[in-house]
């Protein structure tokens, strides 16, 4: 795509087009209360409703605006979905816990359901279900024992899909199998975020947005916390921030990787070439390394397709040259098709790419999502409360146990080593395509 092609393209979410971010008042900020939380996404907005509604004194900071960060970047794919498959997590934690893992992403969707329910949250869900795609028969056969694993242990619907057979889902020749999930939908992510923050502000929770937490302090019986407008001391801290920490928690920062994570938009196509390239306006991944995931919007108008950017810096147009080019790569009909969007937001990546609750002193932490954070930042940010309420009952979670992800060496909060991860992981899958090709 041509330099001038791009600077035609919006670099502002898709998403933000159709939604409108509630105005919040400004309000003082107090000196005390009971829990300060830091960041404003599904994860702490979900742990103020829960916290605010239990009658705690709530006070949320974030740096910008309401709206700007991941929530309402992502691709509006609702999967709770872990990276590590089950093997490698009973090598990692055991097989209890492994399985609780597993186990926790049916119920954390299930309330995500329930939630978006019961709240009256208009953000476009429907569950249209998961159709990941394999491009070699080692890639079927891993997908075939996945489904059986989902089907078998979790009671998920779920079952492989045959060379014969992919067209009935998606509309390429990339694929020779592939597995179908039905309990995964697709939502709007920023309808989802604007209504979370319309119940957040309707709760007795005070909402300071604009505000950047600066550093925070254990004392006695709590924590001082020290903003751009003033300290506070709360008997509990919530830190919520993923992929947009920045240097108030050097500690964290040296366990959290941001990654930029981008997605590209179709112009309009016609109801006929969306019915040939996705027929069942599924969900839709692969397993490369460099990860792909892609749908339809809503409307089922137009294709959001999207991968890890491997740039850490500006917003270059070689990632949206790149993805433009794995969308031709799976439906080659779409080669010159027009781009209206081109946007990038932060997850986080850590050393164990298994989202987790932990703890330092009065300090709680719920983040590390590794890019799957709609289900597990709403379903641990929940948690988290619930763990500030001592309600033991309700905080039972797989999810919440320390340590916390070990710190990465020589890192402290620039990812200079992206663009070489990138690099390998490009090599890795180019190794493969080769393969196919030859075949």
């Amino acid at each position: 795509m041509s330099s001038s092609a791009h600077s035609s393209v919006q670099s502002t979410p898709f998403w933000w087009d159709d939604c409108d971010f509630p105005s919040l008042p400004i309000k003082p900020v107090s000196t005390t209360c009971d829990v300060v939380i830091v960041g404003g996404g599904y994860t702490g907005l979900s742990a103020a409703i829960e916290l605010a509604r239990a009658g705690r004194h709530v006070q949320l900071f974030d740096r910008q605006p309401l709206g700007k960060a991941a929530s309402s970047r992502n691709g509006g794919m609702a999967s709770g979905s872990i990276r590590p498959g089950r093997r490698e997590l009973i090598k990692r934690f055991g097989e209890e816990r492994a399985n609780g893992i597993l186990l926790e992403g049916k119920a954390a969707r299930e309330d995500l359901w329930r939630f978006m329910k019961e709240e009256k949250i208009d953000c476009d869900f429907f569950l249209s279900g998961l159709f990941d795609g394999a491009m070699t028969p080692e890639e079927a056969d891993d997908l075939r024992r996945h489904a059986d694993l989902l089907h078998r242990t979790l009671g998920i619907e779920a079952f492989a899909v045959e060379r014969a057979d992919v067209r009935r889902y998606i509309g390429t020749d990339l694929y020779i199998g592939g597995l179908v999930r039905k309990d995964i939908g697709g939502l709007h992510p920023a309808k989802l975020l604007a209504g979370m923050i319309r119940i957040a502000a309707s709760t007795n929770a005070v909402i300071h947005e604009n505000t950047a937490v600066l550093g925070s302090t254990e004392e006695a019986n709590g924590v001082r916390v020290r903003t751009e407008r003033g300290e506070v001391f709360a008997k509990n801290v919530l830190i919520c921030t993923d992929g947009y920490t920045d240097g108030f928690d050097p500690w964290l920062r040296r366990r959290l990787v941001p990654v930029r994570s981008r997605i590209i938009a179709t112009e309009r196509l016609s109801k006929e070439v969306m019915d040939r390239l996705m027929p069942a306006r599924m969900m839709h991944g692969d397993m490369r390394k460099l990860s792909y995931y892609y749908r339809a919007s809503p409307d089922g108008s137009r294709i959001l397709f999207g991968g890890r950017d491997g740039t850490t810096e500006g917003d270059p147009s070689a990632p949206t040259v790149h993805l433009r080019a794995e969308l031709a790569r799976l439906f080659p009909e779409l080669a010159g098709v027009g781009l209206t969007h081109s946007w990038f937001g932060y997850v986080a990546m850590h050393r164990d790419m298994v989202p987790r609750i932990f703890s330092t002193g009065n300090t709680i932490y719920a983040t590390g999502y590794c890019g799957s954070g709609i289900v597990w930042a709403r379903w641990l940010g929940k948690k988290a409360a619930f763990k500030v309420l001592g309600d033991t009952e309700q905080v039972r979670s797989a999810f919440d146990f320390d340590p916390a992800p070990k710190a990465i060496p020589f890192y402290s909060g620039r990812p200079w080593f992206i663009p070489m991860v990138y690099s390998m992981y490009e090599r890795h899958d180019n190794k493969t395509l080769r393969r196919i090709n030859r075949r």
